[in-house]
Parts: structure tokens; C-alpha cells; sequence
């Protein structure tokens, strides 16, 4: 009850002096035009509409056409028609998140959908579409981040403030890796943004893969592939706003969202809605803008206090790596974990290509002999990769190449020291010390 009242209290305060409507005159298809509140409205504001029913529609300001607002609904029009009531909102949308909001599920305007009962608000607002902090007052990164996966411990490391992305096809383990992660990586707090997930398997994966233990440290915010794309799209607003609170009251967080490319399309039905043109396999130029200012509010913090470390999932069209939103997505983060189908034909999980994969920041956080000891595998997996086909034909005889026979020699041991089960956990020291030990012998 204490909840519920405090909660009225900040809804209260924030009621305004006075109200501002406009009427629809126009639907076409996701489409609403709304006149008489011109002045009032600009792009991002909020309306409310009044249906038929009494049922109030949340939209947001899209654009504007004819001297009339576009809006777009969070959810269905149904009742909608000419003449209702378009009552203007925050013009700023905010959420106000609260420590106690750890082990919950919320969507994308931060309300609880896990039938636990109300969340309690925080006392400062933090906007949903927030700048991130200055280029030039922002802490370097620095410090590893134990993941628990041996083959991103060792071959990718990551560090606190890294932004990295796992490109892959559908069905070859980005939601299997990332509930890894999730489960065992060694940070204060997890954010997870399930962005188009399936309704199916949002409970399976906070039950199943996330697990208690993982879930009582997570906030998960979750807008399921059937609703409207600006919820999908908000839900990754949502999710980075929860982190940078986090952030901001002195935690290193792990940002884990599945998946960029759904904001990407969610985003891409909005603009093509709203009249903008197609620039690139029907993606629309503010796909574009909008990818960099989601995915740089990850990052060091400013102060010394606190890190958002972002790991970003990529479904690939087709398993084409250089497909548009990919590629944007590869110049924007900190490295990349490319999940190859063929390694998971073969039935080695978690499926990484560690030859196309990269951290960029790895080489500066290890030390010069673990760098050799990378350096070294790597090579060895290459020389064997240039010559598998040969390999499995039979047609290289041993003793041909000195470099290949070496090659050959490890080629099990470091297949078998990439694989891991999903309930497996592999600290950081233990996973250079495997790695030393395969290639000692």
C-alpha cells in the first residue's frame, strides 16, 4: 500500500497546470492525424486518444504532413475514429527507476509485467531518450569482465564499458550465448532488453536459461514481436535508461539486448509510416542516426563511478555479415563475436568463429604472455582452417609441413576447449591456464 501511495504522489506532482487537445481528423493505417494542437506538439511528444469506448490509445508524435501531427499508437486503434479527443502528454517521456526494481520484468514504459505487484518510482526521472555523457569527460575503458565463457575470455576479452556485438544467423545460439552471459558474468547488475522476442520463449528464457540467481540480479525489459513497433523500439530506450541508472548510483552493469536488428526494423516501420524513403534494402536513413545514439549510451561512466558494458546481438539476414544493419553495427561497437552456422552444424556450442571475431580493446588488458599464448592459438587455428578441406580429404600427407602437423596436433584439444555446456562456467585465470596447458603438450 506504502508503494501504491507514493506512486500517486509523484503521478500527482506531475500533473500539469492546465490541458491541451487537439481532434483526429485522419487515420490511415498506423497512421493518425491529429489537428488543432498545432504549437502545442512537437517530434517524440505524447498524446493520449480518447476512443470510442472511453479506452485511452498512448501515441507518439511521429512527424507532421499538411500542417496536421502524425501519431503512431502503442497499441491497437480500435475505436479510433474522426472527431476523438487527442489529449497532449509529457513532451518528455521519463521513467523513474528504483534499486528495488532487481529481479523484476518490466515493459517498455516501465511497468511491471510479471504479475508481482507494483514497482516502487525513484525519485529522479531519467529520460528514455538520453544523450550519453560527453566524449571528452567519459573514463577510458579499462578492466576485465569475466563472462564466463572460456572462448570470450580468452580470445575476446572484454572490458568494463566495452560495447561489443554477437552477429549470427537465427538458430545458431545467440539467445543460448547470451543466457551464458547473463547467468555468469561476474558484474554488479544485468539489464536484459528482449526486443522482439518471441512470446513463447520469454518465460522459458527467464525460467529456464536466466534462472533465480540470474534474475535477482536483472532487470529484464521485454516487448514481445506482436506488439506495436514504437513499443519494441522504446523497450531498447527503456532498457538504456534502467542501466544508466544503475550506472549513475555507482554499479557496473551488463547490458545484454536481443536484438539490435528488431529496434532496427521497429524503427524502419515507423519512418516508412511516416513517408521517408527507402535508402538502403528498404532501411530508412534514420534507421541510421538512430543506431549510433542507442548503442553509445553504453560505455564508461564519467568519474570513476560506475561502467555500462554492452553486448549486443545481430541477426543476420540470410547469414550475410555484410547486410546493412551489420555493418552499421560493426563501425559502431567495440568489437564483434560472429556465430557461424557451419560450427554448429558440427555440434560445437557456443558456435564462435573465433578467426572473424574481434575485441578491440583485448591486446592493451593482457599481458604480454597471455597475448603470445592467444596470439599463438589463433595461429594455429588459422593454419589449420586454411587447410581443412585437404584435411578431410585425405589428401595431405603428414610430415608435408611442419606448421600444419603442429597445427593438426591441437586441432582436438582447442576444439574441445572452445565448446562448453550452458550451465558451465569458466573464471578468467582458469581459461588461460586450459588454453596454456592444450598447447604445452
Amino acid at each position: 500500500m506504502t508503494v501504491l501511495i507514493q506512486n500517486m504522489l509523484h503521478e500527482i506532482e506531475g500533473l500539469p497546470d492546465y490541458e491541451v487537445f487537439g481532434r483526429v481528423t485522419g487515420v490511415s493505417g498506423m497512421l493518425v492525424e491529429v489537428g488543432g494542437a498545432r504549437g502545442a506538439l512537437s517530434v517524440g511528444d505524447r498524446c493520449n486518444l480518447i476512443a470510442r469506448s472511453g479506452r485511452r490509445v498512448p501515441c507518439e508524435v511521429v512527424g507532421f504532413r499538411s500542417g496536421a501531427a502524425l501519431l503512431m499508437a502503442f497499441t491497437a486503434l480500435e475505436g479510433v475514429g474522426l472527431g476523438c479527443r487527442a489529449e497532449v502528454a509529457e513532451t518528455q517521456p521519463s521513467i523513474y527507476p528504483h534499486p528495488s526494481w532487481l529481479g523484476r520484468v518490466i515493459n517498455a514504459f516501465g511497468e511491471p509485467v510479471d504479475g508481482l505487484g507494483p514497482l516502487r518510482k525513484g525519485d529522479v526521472a531519467y529520460p528514455v531518450h538520453a544523450q550519453p555523457p560527453s566524449a571528452h569527460t567519459r573514463d577510458r575503458v579499462r578492466g576485465k569482465v569475466d563472462l564466463g565463457v572460456r572462448a570470450l575470455n580468452t580470445f575476446l576479452t572484454c572490458c568494463r564499458g566495452q560495447r561489443m556485438g554477437i552477429f549470427s544467423g537465427s538458430g545458431v545460439g545467440k539467445s543460448s550465448l547470451m543466457a551464458m552471459m547473463a547467468r555468469h558474468t561476474r558484474l554488479d547488475a544485468t539489464v536484459m532488453g528482449l526486443i522482439g522476442e518471441r512470446g513463447r520463449e520469454a518465460r522459458e528464457f527467464l525460467e529456464d536459461d536466466l534462472g533465480p540467481e540470474g534474475l535477482a540480479r536483472s532487470i529484464v525489459v521485454c516487448a514481445t514481436s506482436d506488439e506495436s513497433p514504437l513499443m519494441r523500439r522504446q523497450a531498447a530506450y527503456t532498457a538504456m535508461a534502467v542501466a544508466e541508472y544503475l550506472r549513475d548510483i555507482g554499479k557496473d552493469v551488463l547490458v545484454l539486448m536481443d536484438s539490435v536488428t528488431r529496434f532496427a526494423m521497429a524503427q524502419r516501420e515507423i519512418s516508412l509510416s511516416a513517408g521517408e524513403p527507402p535508402a538502403s534494402k528498404g532501411y530508412t536513413p534514420s534507421v541510421f542516426a538512430e543506431l549510433p545514439r542507442l548503442l553509445e549510451r553504453a560505455g564508461p561512466g564519467v568519474g570513476g563511478v560506475g561502467s555500462i558494458t554492452g553486448l549486443f546481438t545481430v541477426l543476420v539476414e540470410g547469414d550475410d555479415m555484410n547486410e546493412p544493419i551489420a555493418d552499421a553495427v560493426r563501425g559502431i561497437l567495440d568489437g564483434h563475436i560472429v556465430l557461424d552456422r557451419a560450427i554448429a552444424e558440427r555440434g560445437r556450442y557456443p558456435a564462435i568463429n573465433i578467426l572473424r571475431s574481434v575485441s578491440r580493446t583485448m591486446p592493451a588488458c593482457n599481458s604480454v604472455e597471455e597475448n603470445t599464448l592467444v596470439s599463438r592459438a589463433r595461429r594455429l587455428m588459422a593454419t589449420y582452417e586454411d587447410m581443412a578441406e585437404l584435411i578431410r580429404l585425405g589428401a595431405y600427407r603428414k610430415g608435408t609441413t611442419p606448421e600444419v602437423d603442429e597445427a593438426i596436433h591441437y586441432q582436438t584439444g582447442l576444439e574441445q576447449f572452445l565448446a562448453q555446456a550452458k550451465t558451465e562456467a569458466t573464471d578468467l585465470a582458469s581459461g588461460y591456464a586450459a588454453l596454456e596447458q592444450i598447447l604445452s603438450h
